[in-house]
């Protein structure tokens, strides 16, 4: 429903560049996580799905105008195994699909019916603005060595979690839950969002580069502060210390290449450091406790089958492989 919803949303030929790009980015599939658990949100508090498609279209919409932009920030060549805007056409052609996005997604989402329409736009902006705040912690972080871990869940409540509990938010709104059906399933989102991150930190490690649709390690390569660079820079003793103390200074490096040997040899050598202090085994503990969490979030939904499908969800995701 909402892929043949989003097909139908640019129908424009001129300009052809702009609408061509914007197509572009609406055809490239992805796990349409945020709009599935809108809908899903919507039927376990007895609301029907077609009254929240165009919510479920206008998050997915919106969640790709922050994807084409972190492409743009991060320099990235490819998304799901296609070239990135930025890069099939130009910078500006980008900048511009990213505005066009977020026009799109709140036209789309004005074509919600019901009387709560300015509840939903209040939520929608909110989940846009902490998006983009996210975005500027994860920013501010890659410039520092001494980020810690409660700072690193501000960030990914913000950056990952705050769009999936916004989904899950505005779906019990839109299918008119009671207030304590619309707290269950906003803190479901929340505690799904904060897996759903720890489960991508985890996977940049332990995951096959097919499964995963892109090289394994980059992450550490960066030196990006994710929640096991964080917690071995609090457990790791002497030279193994040393090692990951250098990646979190690892944005001082950025002008010095690094060869594809280097590369693997790194990625080995932190993995290893991750296995020798239980890293890995921790990540995959608080994977489980957000998730077990998430679960008992719906305790007070009725058994429906939309809240049989959330529970599914949050089990599916906790193993994912991609």
């Amino acid at each position: 429903m909402v892929d043949r919803r989003l097909a139908s949303l640019i129908r424009a030929k001129s300009p052809a560049d702009l609408n061509e790009a914007c197509r572009y980015v609406l055809s490239a599939g992805g796990k349409r996580v945020r709009s599935t658990l809108l809908i899903l949100s919507c039927e376990a508090v007895g609301g029907r799905a077609v009254q929240a498609l165009e919510a479920g279209a206008a998050i997915e919409v919106m969640h790709n105008f922050t994807l084409v932009h972190d492409d743009i920030m991060d320099n990235a060549p490819s998304r799901r195994g296609r070239r990135t805007v930025h890069i099939r056409w130009n910078l500006n052609t980008a900048l511009l699909v990213g505005d066009v996005m977020v026009g799109l997604a709140y036209k789309t989402l004005l074509d919600t019916k019901g009387d709560k329409i300015r509840e939903i736009i209040d939520l929608f902006s909110a989940g846009l603005i902490g998006v983009c705040q996210g975005q500027s912690l994860d920013l501010a972080y890659e410039r520092r060595p001494d980020v810690t871990i409660p700072e690193y869940f501000l960030m990914i409540e913000k950056k990952t979690g705050l769009m999936i509990s916004m989904a899950t938010h505005l779906g019990a709104v839109i299918g008119d839950g009671s207030a304590s059906q619309i707290e269950a399933l906003r803190l479901y989102g929340r505690y799904i969002g904060r897996a759903f991150q720890l489960r991508d930190d985890l996977l940049d490690v332990v995951a096959t580069r097919k499964d995963f649709g892109k090289s394994i390690g980059g992450d550490i390569v960066e030196g990006k502060k994710t929640f096991l660079l964080l917690l071995a820079a609090e457990r790791a003793k002497g030279g193994d210390r040393k090692v990951i103390l250098g990646l979190m200074r690892r944005h001082e490096l950025t002008a010095h290449p690094v060869s594809a040997t280097e590369r693997r040899k790194l990625i080995m050598a932190v993995t290893a450091i991750y296995r020798r202090y239980g890293i890995i085994e921790e990540t995959r503990e608080q994977i489980r406790k957000n998730t077990r969490k998430a679960a008992a979030s719906l305790a007070v939904l009725p058994r429906v089958r939309a809240t049989g499908m959330l529970q599914w969800f949050s089990e599916a995701l906790m193993n994912r492989i991609s």
